[in-house]
Formats: structure tokens, sequence, C-alpha cells
């Protein structure tokens, strides 16, 4: 189970009255790359049926089962403050993460 804070659900819905965002589902996968050997990728995409999907307050959040394996129980929030703009995964499942957070093993 991934859980959506409500900073992420409302920044994503902001994300989703984009224009170019407008009927599709925020994705998140994990892939092969970054300093750690893995990283974080996330981008809007029509939604595939049977893809695992999170929701909060309306906002999705659609994570392929490869990429869940290795990041369920993970709390995803939206930080706006001093440290830079951006979603902050907190993944239980990663042994070490690198400085920027996208990054982890």
């Amino acid at each position: 189970m991934i859980t959506l804070t409500e900073n992420a659900a409302r920044q994503i819905a902001q994300l989703q009255e984009n224009e170019d965002n407008q009927g599709k589902v925020l994705h998140l996968r994990v892939e092969a790359g970054g300093c750690s050997g893995l990283e974080y990728a996330m981008g809007f995409a029509e939604y595939q049926e049977g893809t695992p999907l999170f929701e909060r307050s309306g906002a999705k959040l659609a994570v392929d089962a490869k990429s869940l394996k290795v990041i369920d129980g993970s709390e995803i929030d939206f930080d706006d403050g001093l440290h830079g703009k951006g979603f902050d995964i907190r993944n239980p499942n990663a042994s070490s993460t690198c400085g920027c957070g996208r990054s982890f093993s």
C-alpha cells in the first residue's frame, strides 16, 4: 500500500488541472539508475486497467506491480519548503538513499 499525504494529493490535483494532464493519472515507477542503484520516476499517462491505484481526496497515483514490490509501504509527501520543491518518497524498504532523495538501494 502507498500512502499519499494531503500535501501530495493537493499537488497531484493541481498538476492534473494542466490541460496536457487532464484525463491522465500520475504514474510512479522505479527504474535502474541514479547514484544508489534505483531511482524514482514520475509522469502523467493514461491509466492502464489492472495497474494498482492509490487515491486520496480525489488525487490518483498508479504504481506498476513490479515497482510496487520495492516501494510497498511508502508514504509520498510534497515539500515546497527551503530544501526545494518536489515529491518526497519515504520508502521503508530502502536500505540507503542519496542526498537528493531520488535514488535508493
